[in-house]
Order: C-alpha cells, then sequence, then structure tokens
C-alpha cells in the first residue's frame, strides 16, 4: 500500500512532530538535548529554513519550521545525525524514530501563533514544570531573548510582528487553552492478559482470520491508535506476526 502524499502548506510552514519508536525516550540526558538542538540548528544552516518553535519534551519533539527546501529532507538531515550519535553513545543499532514524522500545515497567522503556544506549553500540560519560562528545553527563552535583542535561535521576527512587546507574548504564550494540535498522547499500560481482555471485548480478535487483509489492517491500526500497545505487545497478545503489524501501523500518524 502506497503512503497517502502529505498536505503541502501554502505559506510554506509545517508543525512537525518527532515520536520515539515504541515510546522510547529519545532524550535520556541533557547533553542528548543539546547535540539534538545542535544537530537542529546545522540543518538549519544548511537549508536556510526558518525555525519558529520547538520543544524537546523526553520521547517526542515538536517542531514549527518554514521551509525552504522540502521539509522532509530537513528532517532527515536533523534525525539521522541526531541517531548515528544517539545510537553510538548508548551502544544501540536501529531505528530510534517512530515510522514517519507527523506533520500538519500552518496556513493563517491565528494558527501559527496557536500552534507556537500549545508547543510552549507542552512541558505545562505534562506537569513537568507550572511555567513555561521554566523550562529550558524549548524556544519560549529564545524568543525572550530576541524581544530583547539577545542573540538567539529563532527566528523571532513574524511573531514580533504580531506581538512588538514581550509583555504581550508572554501572556498570550501562558494563556491556557484548550486547542489540541499534534500531540503525543499517553496510554493506559495493560498487562498482556487486560490487553487481550479488552481487545476480546472491544475488537472480537476471533474475526481476525475471516476478514480481508485490508480489513485486519485498518483494525490493527485502530487498536493500536486507542490502546498504545507496542508493536511487541501486539504480536504477543493478537497473535499476528511483527511484520505484518508493522506494516498495518506505517499509515498511523501519516
Amino acid at each position: 500500500m502506497s503512503r497517502e502524499a502529505r498536505a503541502k502548506s501554502q505559506t510554506g510552514i509545517y508543525h512537525i512532530m518527532l515520536r520515539g519508536i515504541d515510546k522510547r525516550n529519545i532524550f535520556l540526558d541533557d547533553e542528548d538535548r543539546m547535540k539534538f538542538l545542535d544537530k537542529l540548528m546545522k540543518a538549519k544552516e544548511v537549508a536556510n529554513f526558518n525555525l519558529y518553535g520547538y520543544c524537546l519534551m523526553d520521547n517526542h519533539v515538536h517542531l514549527l519550521i518554514g521551509e525552504k527546501e522540502d521539509i522532509g529532507t530537513s528532517i532527515k538531515r536533523i534525525t539521522v545525525g541526531y541517531v548515528q550519535w544517539h545510537n553510538k553513545k548508548y551502544d544501540r543499532t536501529g531505528h530510534l524514530f517512530q515510522n514517519r514524522y507527523m506533520s500538519e500545515v500552518v496556513e493563517s497567522e491565528g494558527y501559527l501563533i496557536n500552534v507556537l503556544r500549545y508547543i510552549h506549553l507542552n512541558p505545562v500540560k505534562a506537569k513537568i514544570t507550572k511555567l513555561a519560562k521554566d523550562y529550558l528545553w524549548s524556544s519560549y527563552n529564545q524568543y525572550i531573548l530576541a524581544y530583547q535583542d539577545q542573540n538567539s535561535y529563532i527566528d523571532a521576527q513574524l511573531i514580533k510582528s504580531y506581538y512588538s512587546r514581550q509583555n504581550n507574548f508572554e501572556v498570550f504564550m501562558n494563556t491556557k487553552s484548550e486547542e489540541e494540535f499534534l500531540e503525543y498522547k499517553t496510554f493506559k499500560k495493560y498487562s498482556d492478559i487486560m490487553l487481550k481482555t479488552f481487545l476480546q471485548k472491544e475488537y472480537d480478535l476471533n474475526r481476525l482470520i475471516y476478514v480481508t487483509a485490508d480489513e485486519r489492517n485498518q483494525m490493527i491500526r485502530d487498536i493500536y491508535k486507542t490502546t498504545g500497545a507496542s508493536i511487541r505487545q501486539l504480536e504477543r497478545v493478537i497473535g499476528i506476526g511483527r511484520a505484518i503489524i508493522e506494516k498495518a501501523i506505517k499509515q498511523v500518524g501519516k
């Protein structure tokens, strides 16, 4: 099954989310976060894209980027370099990021500033910190530096054209909102027995051997999105091979 083409932003601006494979943490310490930012800045220098926002959480990353080259090329440039460094540091092999990165187009000024607020409030929503300014690994304080005419990683001119005063920017960024954009959802942890009981009740797993391949794959995708179970656990509980499950869920988060 071919992958569906991504929506093309008319403004060239995208909200990107990268997730750790099987909920794996992408960052284990601050050195990892610094290295990712280093790869991000080097990719920015090469591609000359605009960086409007970012937030590095333990197991996922939010980026707000205005592309100059194909956005996929820039994301690959960032992630490949970081994964090589990460794997060498932790003596591991294989993928670190989950499948395709998630993306959404940003087509209006209102959407842009609301996405940026959502990104900056991620650590607050996750109860890591009470205030956005206290989280060191987002672009929030980079904007503060820009407002104070100091060097910053961020291309702040566009946001500053909406909020010319630092105080107005801070008030808006710290106003809680119920809006949801690309989000890394947390799920209830299931034991194998609990998961099988839940799936038998909600999905009637016995049907899997009678439905078509497309219907089976759709059911696997639904289960994966609903439960947050890892591929390995689904393989054990559903009794279907890993390769089939991996193929089925490739469309998740496209």
